[in-house]
């Protein structure tokens, strides 16, 4: 089964452009290509209910949500700016992702 691509990846700082978290950044915990979802660190907080479940106490836990791939961008720490970004291949054949602004590797 081929995975489809994704312009961010797990671990970079991402800025939410739309929806009641908008402005705010955070770190990428999970994406979902499946579901064209992404997991951010302190954004997107929902609350569930939790049913005890042998020794487990029961209660209200809050969690993260996923939000719409489209409604993210990657944040670059060198512009202080959401941005968008762009391949490019190294000497070695290596493909990195590079700020359209400044030049700065997302990829380390």
């Amino acid at each position: 089964m081929q995975t489809k691509k994704t312009h961010v990846k797990r671990g970079d700082t991402v800025f939410v452009t739309t929806g009641k978290d908008r402005n705010k950044t955070g770190k990428l915990l999970k994406v979902d290509a499946g579901k064209n979802g992404v997991i951010v660190e302190g954004v997107n907080v929902v609350k569930r209910h939790n049913r005890a479940r042998g020794n487990q106490p029961g209660g209200i836990v809050e969690k993260e949500a996923l939000i719409h791939l489209s409604n993210v961008m990657l944040f670059c720490a060198k512009c202080q700016k959401p941005v968008r970004s762009k391949i490019s291949v190294l000497e070695d054949g290596k493909k990195v992702r590079i700020c359209k602004k400044c030049g700065e590797s997302f990829d380390n």
